[in-house]
């Protein structure tokens, strides 16, 4: 049995106890094995990170398992994977893995993705059977990629017809199943609002306009700005084959805060995601809540990775007889966000046992 005693995030009681894997609010009795003091915030939420993916080689459950503890490490308790080629679902039983949403392969055009990378069609008129396919496969959610480099042109540009979108997204819905997209400039997305995409991913190109469609709809964004550090490399090599697409990149980097700023002040529901996997190391977590603190208040960010996270995706925070996955803190995690400081946990709970 665990016993806590300290403030609770972000309106818990003075002190819990954690007893047969569940947070129990009253003393079930009995002295308890560990004694933890300090700050407690529900488990943190990676909500865009990739362990079945790996930046060279094939992925192995192995390598999944050893990235999945870097995530625990920095207290990340549940993990959206938003697309992988490996099929991890077997972590789900192992009790020292973070919990996991999953949304299948990532369906993309030939051509228009990362080489080798999700389910890759040569006609987008196989869009719709391929949602129907990967919404039987993932947890509630399926991923399309909506934009992507367009040789023909040299930028980016919209990667589906938007009849075939919101065909797709309706028999995604009619499935049970959320969609997300993957967008970094601007043309993809009144197209994919207009046909109801449940949560944009990255979303750099968001303008006013995409901006006050997607908070009167509640369209959800999970910005990665980890992710968006990167556009500078990526469009460093570009500069001589496609120009515009490589000004296009870093023009989205450089406008990102401000683009990021304005969603959060319209009311678009943002959480926070790194894209580990590939491009971005795992356990960056911390990095991102500071990075989002740069465009809301430093409690918005940490709930954009823990309770507010935690309620979107169905996962329950520190309630009585909630399964117990916490994060406790030597210091005010609100305090340290705050002043640009990265967390750092002194005690991670994962499935009601000390992860760290």
């Amino acid at each position: 049995m665990l016993h806590f005693r300290g403030a609770v995030l972000p309106d818990g009681p003075d002190e819990f106890w954690v007893d047969d894997g569940a947070v129990r609010f009253a003393p079930p009795g009995g002295r308890a094995d560990t004694e933890l003091t300090g700050w407690a915030v529900p488990g943190l939420v990676d909500a865009h990170c990739h362990v079945g993916i790996v930046p060279d080689g094939e992925p192995t459950l192995e390598r999944a398992r050893e990235l999945a503890r870097d995530d625990v490490a920095v207290g990340v308790t549940a993990v959206r994977e938003p697309g992988s080629n490996l099929d991890t679902t077997p972590l789900d039983s192992e009790s020292d893995m973070p919990r996991f949403v999953r949304m299948g392969r990532h369906i993309a055009l030939t051509r228009r993705y990362i080489p080798g990378l999700g389910v890759q069609l040569d006609d987008p008129s196989g869009l719709v059977d391929e949602v129907r396919r990967q919404a039987a496969r993932g947890h509630g959610w399926v991923k399309i990629v909506g934009d992507w480099i367009d040789r023909s042109v040299g930028d980016l540009a919209p990667v589906w017809p938007d009849d075939l979108l919101a065909e797709a997204i309706s028999v995604a819905h009619a499935a049970g199943a959320r969609v997300a997209s993957h967008v970094f400039g601007e043309d993809a997305l009144p197209g994919l609002l207009a046909a109801g995409v449940d949560c944009i991913e990255h979303g750099s190109g968001l303008t006013d306009e995409t901006i006050r469609v997607m908070a009167a709809q509640g369209t959800a964004l999970v910005p990665t700005l980890v992710q968006i550090a990167n556009f500078p490399s990526i469009a460093e090599p570009a500069l001589g084959k496609y120009p515009t697409y490589a000004a296009h990149m870093q023009d989205l980097f450089d406008r990102r805060y401000e683009t990021y700023r304005a969603a959060y002040e319209a009311g678009v529901q943002m959480y926070a995601g790194t894209d580990a996997g590939g491009f971005n190391a795992h356990g960056r977590l911390p990095v991102e809540i500071a990075e989002l603190a740069r465009v809301m208040p430093a409690e918005e960010a940490l709930a954009a990775a823990s309770w507010r996270a935690r309620e979107w995706l169905g996962f329950a925070g520190i309630d009585d007889g909630a399964p117990a996955d916490f994060v406790v803190y030597a210091d005010d995690p609100v305090a340290v966000v705050a002043a640009g400081r990265t967390l750092a946990p002194a005690t991670v709970v994962l499935r009601g046992h000390v992860a760290l």
